[in-house]
């Protein structure tokens, strides 16, 4: 279960006021650009990544002269679409759809042929909390029994991810260094395995998102016990990580990177237009329509969000090698 088209709309329309009133950028000048421009996703058609990807670019697609073309490039957990953007000429006309794993987390945990310093960040168009949950009947009803549970037994506990170096996997590890504690680390393909581990027994905490935690809340399979960033209006009642003395803030962004060389002109001019469709009737319809929640940042500021992410991310892995 998703956050309602409602709630998702109404946060749309104060994101709109808010970037009405602060976050729209100078009007760019000098810089068009000449054939369609690739918006590239580094996974299959039809996931969270796909969607974003197209509700931007059907949103603010009135404000190009060329089209927006998305380009699907699925593999190696969105490290193939990262790396051919990485590499693509910088002017203006490839974009990828990063900030999540493949920009943020993968890189910290194994050798890949780019880094996060290698792409500019245009606009970040949503994000989505994430939520620690730990199966009802454990005994494991907040942080605080995690944690006491984790220091009397070391490495009995287990959490189940999405997989090996993903967001999901690297936000259990922050979590970890900031508690002093050490969790057994089970990689599954995907979300719904992971949580269909949790809720079978296998293992002890698992994050998913805030929609499926209320689902899982209001059916009392699970405890929902702390977000990674700040409350989720899902759920207003589950405090933040950060809240109960743990210095932990990450969520799975997603936004729009440009090749790093790509010149201002071209950033300016991308963020101007694409900061006016989120602005738009038509992109609080579509967010609300495919359950998205809005997030934007200026491009400065979602680059500086990403680094923020992944450098407590290499803070983790630093402190438990043996985790990569």
């Amino acid at each position: 279960m998703m956050p309602s088209r409602r709630t998702v709309l109404s946060t749309a329309l104060g994101l709109a006021a808010a970037l009405g009133a602060s976050a729209a950028p100078a009007v760019a000048q000098g810089w068009e650009p000449t054939r369609p421009i690739q918006i590239v996703v580094g996974f299959a058609p039809g996931g969270g990544t796909d969607q974003t990807a197209r509700l931007i670019a059907s949103a603010a697609q009135e404000l190009f002269p060329v089209p927006l073309v998305v380009v699907n490039r699925p593999g190696a957990s969105g490290t193939l679409a990262a790396e051919i953007v990485a590499n693509a000429e910088p002017d203006g006309h490839t974009l990828l759809v990063g900030g999540g794993s493949e920009s943020t987390s993968v890189p910290n945990h194994m050798e890949t042929n780019y880094s996060l310093d290698q792409f500019r960040g245009v606009v970040r168009v949503n994000r989505e909390h994430m939520v620690i949950v730990t199966k009802a009947g454990s005994g494991l009803d907040s942080v605080e029994a995690v944690v006491a549970r984790a220091k009397e037994n070391p490495g009995d506990l287990a959490y189940a991810s999405s997989g090996p170096a993903g967001i999901l996997h690297s936000a259990f590890l922050v979590f970890e260094k900031e508690a002093g504690i050490e969790i057994q680390h089970v990689p599954y393909q995907g979300g719904a395995p992971a949580l269909a581990a949790l809720l079978g027994g296998h293992v002890d905490l698992a994050i998913i998102t805030p929609g499926d935690a209320k689902a899982q809340m209001d059916a009392g399979n699970v405890y929902a016990i702390a977000t990674t960033s700040d409350r989720a209006p899902q759920i207003p009642d589950v405090p933040a990580l950060s809240e109960l003395g743990y210095a932990v803030n990450l969520e799975n962004m997603k936004g729009l990177v440009a090749p790093a060389a790509t010149p201002d002109e071209a950033i300016a001019y991308m963020q101007e237009r694409f900061a006016e469709a989120m602005r738009s009737d038509t992109f609080a319809t579509l967010a609300a329509r495919a359950d998205i929640e809005p997030g934007y940042l200026s491009g400065e500021d979602f680059e500086a969000a990403m680094t923020e992410m992944s450098a407590a991310i290499r803070a983790a892995i630093g402190e438990r090698p043996e985790a990569n």
